[in-house]
């Protein structure tokens, strides 16, 4: 699952950042995918709490990844990245920090739709945790969205009727 969420919130943090710059921002776009790739890293040593744990219970995630590169001429770099998007210090690290939670959202979006109606409990204070435009944009999109149309919209297109191959 670690895998899929980080992946999919590189690709989200990829699309925020061009829509940021599109809205007149400088955005460095490859350092915000960085920042994607490595805001949960932390996690791999330090355990992922879920938002009730994290309530009560504490870890120490940049000590974890400290530990992890110490040995490596880049591991600054890596520091950097969960650093500017944990505590979102930079525009990069809000886009990511955005990008993190809108793959929330998708996932959470994913749920509902499969018939999981208490996902929807997460959503409003999700929704007030983004901060640039795009973001915000892009969610009220994926609210109003089935997840299937995602994949799946044009129920009637001759490919798909056909089962996926095309007719001569």
């Amino acid at each position: 699952m670690a895998t899929i969420h980080l992946c999919r919130t590189a690709y989200v943090g990829f699309v925020l950042a061009h829509l940021e710059q599109e809205r007149g921002e400088k955005i460095d776009i490859g350092k915000v995918v960085e920042n994607c790739l490595f805001h949960d890293f932390g996690e791999a040593r330090a355990i992922d709490l879920d938002y009730v744990s994290q309530k009560y219970s504490k870890t120490d995630e940049l000590k974890a990844i400290q530990d992890a590169v110490r040995d490596l001429s880049f591991g600054k770099r890596i520091i950097a990245a969960f650093q500017e998007t944990e505590e979102r210090t930079t525009k990069e690290g809000i886009i990511a920090k955005d990008a993190d939670q809108i793959e929330l959202l998708c996932s959470l979006k994913e749920v509902i739709d499969n018939g999981n109606q208490q996902a929807k409990e997460w959503i409003p204070s999700l929704l007030k945790r983004l901060k640039t435009p795009s973001a915000q944009e892009l969610a009220k999109v994926i609210v109003e969205t089935n997840s299937n149309d995602w994949w799946f919209q044009n129920k009637e297109d001759e490919y798909w009727v056909s089962g996926g191959k095309k007719r001569k």
